[in-house]
C-alpha cells in the first residue's frame, strides 16, 4: 500500500474529514487531498505530526504495514 492509500484509510478509520485533519495539522484541506491522490507528499515533519495524530509508526504510516 502507497503512502496515498495509507493516509486516506486511516483519516476513514478515525472518522476525521479532510477540514478537520488540515486543520490539526495547518495545511490547507486541498493538501491533504494532494497527499491522499498521490500528487504531493508530506515534510517529514509532517509525516510525524500524523504518525502521531493516527497513533501509528512511521513505517506503518508510509508503507501501510
Amino acid at each position: 500500500m502507497e503512502f496515498s492509500e495509507s493516509l486516506k484509510s486511516l483519516r476513514k478509520e478515525y472518522k476525521i474529514d479532510q477540514n478537520k485533519l488540515a486543520s490539526e495539522l495547518k495545511v490547507s484541506p486541498k493538501t491533504i487531498s494532494h497527499w491522499e491522490t498521490g500528487y504531493t507528499e508530506p515534510s517529514i515533519a509532517q509525516l510525524i505530526s500524523l504518525s502521531k495524530i493516527f497513533n501509528v509508526s512511521l513505517d506503518e504510516l508510509i508503507t501501510g504495514k
